[in-house]
């Protein structure tokens, strides 16, 4: 089978590996048939991650079951399912308590797309062994498309999860979203808003993704505009910029949280004074998003999330390595169900 895999810096390309097998119970064999980047892929593609090549790379998909082992229970072939991007067994304390990401039954960062805790493969590939599947995999709703619902696994939830939260301890409260490294920050502006802000700012230096935020409901601030932004009792940094993370924790309000969804591959200067004098909450880490897909699901069915409009360039399953050699916001790439989702919502 076909696994694609970052080699170099700039470099992706098609690679053959053995095909998976159904090797114990409760492991899964996921056939990926709509993919999309995280934005740390794009960090990735660019050499900028301490990640030498190569490895399989992608950890955002919707795939069709192909084959189960004994013990899985919850998912059949032939149905969709969103696949949780980090490894987590779901019987752990801590997957227990909803620290996914933080699973003891692997080692420490464990997940698709990636070497950190071993090679568990990645979903830019022809199938995918997906082990702990009744705790890993999530069967999509009937009506809910796989291109919808790409980033359930990571980046959507992960936005949802950060506006959710945060809202919960602000209910109606003005939120800042700081954006400016790709597709996070917009799933974000819609996550605020259905999770009951007031309104919604939009910080980028991109006037692609302030006109899309904008269309999504926020107002739009050119990174140029935002020497004074006043302040916010939520705040969503998603930029992958150090001085950007430094604007958004100023922006916070007394009492408030500013949550960061991004990956800094290095220790970054933060304005502790200031944060210590208001009295803020600031998050940051690995987001444990598969205690928050079904939600997510639930809203997309509902139509109360409409993530497909984040989605920049849609390109077939073959075309993977050219599509992803040219950064955008969101690129898609799918290919026919051969089961044709026959167990959906099952």
């Amino acid at each position: 089978m076909r696994v694609l895999s970052y080699v170099k810096a700039g470099l992706l390309e098609w690679r053959e590996a053995p095909e998976p097998r159904v090797d114990g119970d409760g492991v899964a064999i996921v056939r990926p048939v709509a993919a999309s980047t995280c934005d740390a892929d794009w960090a990735i593609v660019a050499g900028r991650a301490p990640l030498p090549g190569p490895f399989a790379l992608g950890h955002e998909a919707v795939g069709e079951v192909v084959a189960i082992g004994d013990g899985v229970t919850r998912v059949a072939v032939g149905q969709l399912v969103v696949v949780a991007w980090q490894i987590c067994c779901g019987a752990c304390d801590r997957c227990a308590a909803g620290l996914t990401a933080q699973c003891r039954a692997v080692p420490r960062g464990a997940m698709f797309g990636s070497p950190l805790g071993g090679d568990f493969g990645g979903l830019f590939s022809d199938l995918v062994r997906v082990p702990f599947a009744d705790a890993m995999l999530v069967p999509l709703p009937v009506g809910v498309s796989p291109e919808a619902v790409v980033s359930a696994g990571d980046n959507l939830t992960d936005a949802w999860a950060a506006a959710s939260r945060a809202l919960a301890a602000w209910p109606g409260a003005s939120a800042l979203v700081v954006g400016g490294s790709g597709g996070l920050a917009l799933y974000a502006v819609q996550a605020a808003l259905c999770a009951g802000a007031s309104a919604v700012d939009y910080v980028d230096r991109d006037p692609g993704r302030l006109a899309l935020a904008a269309s999504l409901g926020a107002r739009p601030i050119r990174r140029a505009d935002a020497a004074d932004l006043g302040e916010y009792p939520v705040v969503i940094e998603s930029s992958g910029n150090p001085d950007e993370l430094q604007r958004a924790l100023r922006a916070t309000a007394p009492g408030g949280t500013c949550h960061s969804s991004s990956i800094f591959f290095g220790d970054v200067p933060m304005p502790l004074l200031d944060m210590f004098m208001k009295d803020i909450t600031f998050r940051i880490g690995r987001c444990s998003t598969r205690p928050f897909i079904p939600s997510v699901l639930q809203l997309v069915a509902e139509g109360k999330l409409h993530p497909e409009r984040v989605t920049s360039a849609v390109f077939p399953w073959d075309e993977a390595p050219a599509a992803l050699s040219q950064r955008s916001t969101k690129p898609l790439l799918v290919r026919p169900a051969v089961l044709a989702g026959a167990a959906q919502g099952a």
